[in-house]
Order: structure tokens, then sequence, then C-alpha cells
């Protein structure tokens, strides 16, 4: 092993010596799956709170913005239900997020109806624009149009019988050109400062659905978040011979919307980014990772794979090919190198009221941190 290298390793496994980096970890994780953020969606604007804490962060950590702010705003529209929201089935009042969801892009609902089954999983109202879908489980998304008929889920489990009545009352209010934002901040290369590695993460979720539910989005994705501010600090004690840039997305969940807006408006040019490593539900490790854009960038995996082959980071990676899964993609069309790795294995909460920081096994955390700082020195 030569000098250069002994001290890349050595550097590595003393900043991430376990503990103190699951601890910073979830220190992240737990404040922004928190009340304060409400889900970091669009009701009381928790997005743009949390976008605050982590520009804090990158201050605190010592990050460069490109320009004069680390903040890339922009707009999208979006529909909430901030307001009480009350379901009643039969004369059963449910939970929010435990027994049913309001379908995103549904419009105000005040009123009884009487139902009718059409299939085995449907049910309507008589003279109404409304539909009742069971489903096996409640995943929830964000709807940046309105549908022209409300839909309530409900939790399949939760009822055994024919459903009869049900009265409904919730307000939605939609919201043109919210206004939102993309967080950037860099650490200057000490060779080639024009050139640069990005490691991005969505830091956006679902937000909330009415006074009572809301989606803390632990996995999905304060868990990347968390790693990419680890890395950060990593890389703040030990620069790069390129320049590594921190983006953090928001508008993910509402259709990749932040990362789009970045590839079309880059704050500098796509042209010099070497690889660009993509961080997206890293809380669990059990089963290894996956490599999304594997067998379109095979140079490139076979050295991520090489990596762990020797080291033993995690247990396997998994590769696929390419995915308009993540904020990856838009990179990815324009011609931009690119990976999106995630954890396997673990919890499976997703999209849910329980994907809590409390559930996050964090299996692998520290290897995957070591397993992604060697590929982005490799490169």
């Amino acid at each position: 092993m030569n000098k250069k290298l002994l001290v890349l390793v050595f550097s590595i496994s003393t900043f991430f010596s376990g503990a103190q980096d699951t601890t910073y970890a979830r220190v992240i994780i737990k404040k922004l799956t928190s009340k304060t953020f409400l889900g970091r969606g669009y009701v009381n604007d928790g997005v743009n709170k949390a976008a605050k804490f982590l520009v804090s962060e990158f201050k605190t950590i010592g990050l460069l913005p490109i320009g004069k702010s680390y903040s890339q705003p922009y707009n999208f529209n979006v529909n909430t239900f901030p307001g009480k929201i009350s379901v009643t089935i039969d004369g059963k009042q449910l939970e929010a997020g435990k027994h049913f969801l309001i379908d995103p892009s549904s419009k105000t609902l005040k009123s009884g109806f009487q139902l009718f089954k059409t299939d085995s999983v449907t049910y309507k109202a008589f003279d109404a624009p409304l539909e009742i879908k069971l489903r096996k489980k409640l995943t929830y998304t964000v709807a940046t149009k309105l549908g022209d008929k409300s839909v309530v889920e409900l939790l399949i489990d939760s009822f055994p019988n024919e459903l009869k009545n049900i009265d409904v009352i919730y307000e939605n209010k939609f919201i043109p050109n919210f206004k939102c934002q993309n967080i950037i901040g860099y650490i200057k290369g000490t060779e080639q400062p024009d050139s640069f590695l990005v490691y991005s993460a969505h830091y956006d979720h679902l937000g909330a659905m009415g006074t009572t539910a809301y989606f803390p989005g632990a996995n999905d994705n304060a868990s990347g978040v968390s790693v990419l501010l680890n890395l950060a600090k990593y890389y703040k004690k030990n620069p790069s011979k390129y320049s590594i840039a921190f983006i953090m997305f928001s508008g993910e969940e509402a259709g990749l919307l932040g990362s789009k807006y970045y590839s079309e408006h880059p704050l500098f040019p796509l042209s010099k980014i070497k690889f660009l490593t993509n961080l997206d539900l890293l809380g669990t490790g059990s089963e290894g990772i996956m490599a999304v854009n594997a067998t379109v960038y095979k140079t490139q995996f076979e050295k991520l794979y090489s990596i762990n082959n020797q080291k033993k980071y995690v247990t396997q990676i998994k590769q696929r090919g390419k995915a308009a899964n993540s904020d990856h993609y838009w990179f990815s069309e324009k011609g931009v190198p690119c990976f999106f790795i995630y954890t396997l294995g673990g919890v499976t909460f997703y999209h849910d009221i329980y994907d809590l920081e409390k559930t996050l096994p964090l299996t692998d955390y520290v290897d995957v941190c070591k397993l992604l700082i060697e590929f982005n020195n490799a490169l």
C-alpha cells in the first residue's frame, strides 16, 4: 500500500470511528422528522423551515456558497390539507394516516354520503364525485394539480364488512407558485477547483395531512441528508483534489422538481461534474446497497464493486439500469455520469406515518460512508 493511500484509509477510519458518526446522524434525522418541520412539506411551510436549518448546518460545517447564497429559489403548484380532517365510516370515527388518507389531488368535501360497491376494492357515493378505495397499505404522495373527483383511501384490514355510509369533512388549499429552494454548498478542490464531484440528496418529504397526521420521512430521506452532512464534515477536514459540491433538493416527492430545475439552471456548468452520487433511503443496509445506473456507467461501477470486494464494507452491491426514481435522473438525462445509491433490507416503512427515526437501524451506515469516500477518491 502506497503512502498516500495509507493516509487516505487512516483518515477515513479515524473520522468514521463508529458511534460519533451515527450519533450525529441520529441528531439530524430526529430533528428533520420532528413536528417542527411537519414532514418537510407545504403545510405551515415545513419544507422551508427545514431548509433554514440545513443552511445553518452548512455554515457550521464550513461549506462555501456558490455565489452569494446557499439557496436556489424556484416555485411550483401544490395542493394541501392544512385544516381539520374528519372521516367517519358507518359511525366509526377514523384516524388520519392510520385508517385513511385523502388523495392529495382531492378538492374540499363536507358532507355525508351513501355508498355503493363497484368492485372488490372500490365504492362510490350516490350523486357525488367521491370514490372510496380499499388499500393493503396506505401510501401518501404530493399533488401539483387538482383532480376531477375526491378519493378517500382506506386500509382494507380495518374494514372487514361492507361499507354503507361515509361522513367526510376536509378542506383543500391549492397553493399556486409555492416558493421553494434547493440548497448548495461546496468545498474548494486543492488542485482542480473548477472540476466537481457532487453528492446530492433530497430534504423534502410529504408534509402533513390535516392537523393530526404528518409524514416524518426518516428513511426517505432524512437518512440521505444525514449521510451528505457527514460526508461534508469529512471533506472539510480532508479536502479533495476536485471541488466537492453538496446539493440538497426540494420538490423530489412532487415529481423530482428541484433537481429538474437545477439541471436546467445549474450554478456551475454540468460539464464540470466528474461524477454525481445521489443519496436516498440510506437508513438500513442489512442486505447491502443498490446502485442505479450501474449498467449505464459500467467502468465506474467496476470501481465501486472492486473497492467493496476488497474491503467488504457492505454485504453486496446490486445493480440496476436507468430509472427515473430519484434526483440523479435529470442529470443522467443531460449526460452527467451518476449513480443513485440506496440501502437494502431492514424496515419497509415508506410514505406513511411510521417512517420514524427510532425505526432506522442504520445497519451499515458508517461503512456506506467509507465506501462512498473511497469510491469518489478512486474517480
